[in-house]
């Protein structure tokens, strides 16, 4: 917990959810062709990253089971599901939504355990997000013509999909639930470090009696990553993650005639003006960069500040960080909880030392940090330079660089000098700026006096580095059909 300046006359009661809610499983393995079963790769420990005990035992896919599972979709694919109709296809995605929903709080809890997100964000967030896909993907299943992609649209075949460990369950909802309701047939790999809402997701889509062979989930390292992606059974590759890792893909299936989508890092700019609500505006960059430890591709890492306004927003937002609580990801009160990975943490410190190196001034609050897991302070930097590490690579923890501008053309112009592309924010009264802004921005999503809002009607995706190709929304349907059109004389 942090100390809070001056002290709160309030205190919190511990809230925790209890473990058991989450139904750990001591092992899991692979789904295949409709079974769950041992993988034949090698058994791994996935452990709570906020004590660094073990949940349970993985038994990770082998390049046998890639070849199983690709067959068995493409079995599936030829057999059964693109030839239902779209209003089969709907019915068992409206089943795997409710079920999803029914099985919420299980799966909300999991979630935290095996990420280290606070649970109030896998309870409200995550997993209502993950049900919402799929109610909203389903009611397209039978209206894919109307779509835009044709008059009659077809399926392209067997997707393999590769999410990463920041979102389990919702990004496997992203990329499976437009899949199949295009007609497609699915193979899954989750992260390493969190497999097991996935694994759980599997259980639920055999209990909907999906047909065998639809949905298929190998967890597994980057070798089993790269097995699916080289696979020549596989159709189409849709890849959530790194940058590095986006464009060793894009090289793999270069030429070999695999539909490709990427949605990678990114190096979003929060754009605060002095007309702006300052109490309103400090929620949204509080939101938009500790949100889930800043382990979001679209954070607001980068927040510049109109110069007339800094030192007031500054002193907001450090009064606003000196409230916030960190500790048990399962309470209830918790606002951040623990980094994904030892790694990950190695990362964040390595980038945020960087910082020091550089110049810039580093500021956290007062933040005992438990004495097991992986854990950093929520962290803001002023004084930073565009040339400064912390403002040009994606750190992908809870820490702010701080920057200036003055007139708007030099907020664009800072906003844009990045690699990446993928998400900014602004903040102002006007509306006429908004606009002026965002037509400017080089972002594929702007965010107006909010940020990190995201919807299933609306598509989400990037520019330049950031990947491209879009997921969420009608325009998500693009990655997994093919258009056919019809000329009669």
């Amino acid at each position: 917990m942090m100390d809070s300046t001056p002290a709160s006359p309030f205190e919190y009661a511990p809230a925790p959810e209890s473990v058991a809610t989450a139904r750990l499983k001591p092992s899991y393995g692979v789904f295949v062709n409709g079974e769950l079963r041992a993988g034949r790769g090698e058994s791994v420990k996935t452990i709570n990253p906020a004590n660094e005990e073990p949940l349970a035992e993985v038994a990770e896919a082998a390049d046998s089971d890639v070849d199983d599972a690709v067959q068995a979709a493409r079995t599936a694919y030829t057999d059964v599901w693109s030839k239902l109709p779209g209003s089969q296809r709907a019915k068992y995605l409206f089943r795997i939504a409710r079920a999803i929903q029914e099985r919420g709080r299980e799966l909300a809890v999991l979630e935290t355990l095996d990420n280290g997100k606070p649970i109030r964000e896998s309870r409200d967030v995550d997993i209502p997000t993950a049900a919402a896909h799929f109610f909203y993907y389903a009611g397209w299943a039978d209206k894919l013509e109307y779509a835009g992609y044709g008059a009659s649209p077809k399926p392209i075949g067997v997707a393999g999909q590769v999410i990463p460990w920041n979102f389990p369950l919702l990004m496997a909802a992203w990329k499976i639930a437009p899949a199949l309701a295009a007609g497609n047939t699915v193979v899954l790999k989750p992260a390493e470090t969190t497999p097991l809402t996935a694994l759980t997701l599997a259980e639920i889509i055999a209990e909907c009696e999906l047909p065998p062979g639809v949905v298929n989930v190998l967890p597994g390292g980057p070798a089993i990553g790269q097995a699916l992606v080289e696979h020549p059974g596989v159709d189409k590759i849709a890849f959530t993650g790194s940058t590095a890792v986006g464009k060793a893909i894009a090289r793999s299936v270069a030429a070999s005639g695999k539909r490709l989508t990427l949605e990678l890092g990114g190096k979003a700019a929060n754009i605060l003006f002095e007309d702006a609500p300052i109490d309103q505006a400090i929620e949204g960059i509080v939101n938009g960069i500790f949100f889930n430890q800043g382990h979001v591709c679209c954070a607001g890492s980068r927040l510049l500040v109109q110069e007339s306004v800094h030192d007031e927003v500054i002193a907001a937002l450090q009064d606003r960080l000196q409230t916030l609580r960190l500790g048990d990801p399962l309470d209830k009160n918790t606002d951040i909880g623990a980094i994904n990975s030892a790694a990950q943490l190695a990362r964040v410190r390595a980038l945020a030392d960087s910082g020091d190196d550089e110049g810039a001034t580093r500021w956290s609050p007062v933040c005992p940090l438990p004495d097991k897991g992986f854990w950093f302070p929520p962290t803001i930097f002023t004084g930073v330079s565009q040339s400064n590490r912390i403002a040009r690579e994606e750190i992908f923890g809870p820490v702010l660089s701080v920057l200036t501008f003055r007139t708007p053309q030099e907020a664009v112009d800072k906003a844009n000098n990045t690699p990446y592309g993928l998400s900014a924010g602004i903040w102002t009264e006007k509306g006429s700026l908004i606009l002026w802004m965002a037509n400017r921005l080089r972002a594929g999503v702007v965010w107006a006096n909010t940020f990190n809002r995201f919807d299933p009607t609306s598509p989400f995706g990037g520019y330049k580095e950031s990947g491209f190709g879009r997921e969420g929304g009608r325009h998500g349907l693009a990655g997994y059909l093919e258009s056919e059109s019809y000329l009669a004389q």
